[in-house]
């Protein structure tokens, strides 16, 4: 019998012994202490195998670096960027780049900062964004951007005028930081008392407010058309939050699957041939209308 799983739970319960403890006593330094640990990745981020297909390489982003693979010549060739998720790599798409090369395109893919083989220890939506912006800064505008989980939600968040992609697909993409905040806050048995705090914490980390990754407000200025790809069965972002960008991006549809959950969604060879036919330009996936329990309202 393998201990470990007790030793995990024994430390995520002294964890909670001292959080709960330090909002008694010193409330502002524990909503500190809760917004760094909500930016540590896992250690599954830097768990990651060898690809000795890709060319990889180095770009400088908020004084990290952070590592790049490439396949093909996204100088010549119309090029796919690869957004991983939260606690993951950028060759969590490995699945995906044959089948992208196959069919004509350069693929880049990255590392975000305390992630694979970048440097860091601290990472979150802000900084998915700037790395997003750097690395598209680096090989030009996309063909086709592709993220899954957080990952989406920064592709959305990067768009402006200096960067864009033509088309997006977005995996399990998240919509609701606000609801992430305060999962993270009922997973450390700390209370909605200490949100201000916590997001006075993000702000002086990243220098961004909560209300500048609002990913509501953003989704109805887009106009590239784009796919929307979440399982029912996920468990880690409802479904309603890609139901979510669909029904308010209006050049957006949603694929709807079943079963696969969160993160096998992203490998499952039907989800890598949805995004093939939509980039080819085939109708895939529905128009949402929407649904009453919207979490996030209507647009």
């Amino acid at each position: 019998m393998s201990f470990y799983p007790v030793s995990a739970r024994l430390r995520l319960g002294m964890l909670r012994a001292g959080l709960v403890l330090g909002a008694r006593l010193a409330p502002r330094y524990t909503a500190d202490w809760a917004a760094r640990l909500f930016a540590t990745p896992s250690p599954s981020a830097r768990a990651m195998p060898e690809d000795g297909t890709a060319r990889q390489g180095r770009l400088e982003v908020l004084g990290e670096t952070v590592a790049t693979y490439v396949w093909g010549d996204p100088g010549a060739q119309p090029y796919v960027l690869l957004a991983h998720g939260w606690s993951s790599h950028g060759l969590c798409f490995r699945p995906w780049v044959d089948a992208l090369c196959a069919q004509g395109y350069a693929v880049v893919t990255f590392d975000q900062p305390g992630h694979g083989r970048s440097t860091g220890v601290y990472c979150s939506l802000p900084e998915f964004v700037a790395t997003i912006r750097a690395v598209g800064a680096a090989y030009g505008q996309a063909a086709l951007a592709v993220g899954h989980s957080l990952g989406g939600a920064a592709l959305v968040l990067a768009q402006d005028e200096h960067w864009q992609a033509r088309r997006m697909v977005l995996v399990a993409p998240a919509a609701d930081l606000a609801g992430a905040v305060g999962r993270h806050l009922r997973r450390l048995w700390l209370g909605e008392s200490l949100r201000p705090a916590f997001y006075d914490g993000l702000l002086r980390r990243t220098g961004q407010k909560i209300e500048a990754l609002d990913i509501h407000r953003r989704l109805p200025t887009l106009g590239q058309p784009a796919l929307i790809v979440h399982d029912l069965d996920d468990k880690e972002i409802p479904w309603s939050e890609g139901e979510h960008y669909a029904h308010c991006w209006p050049g957006a549809r949603l694929l709807t699957t079943q079963g696969l959950g969160h993160r096998r969604l992203l490998d499952d060879p039907e989800t890598v041939a949805a995004a093939l036919a939509f980039a080819d330009g085939r109708i895939v996936g529905s128009r949402a209308l929407g649904s009453p329990n919207l979490p996030l309202g209507f647009a």
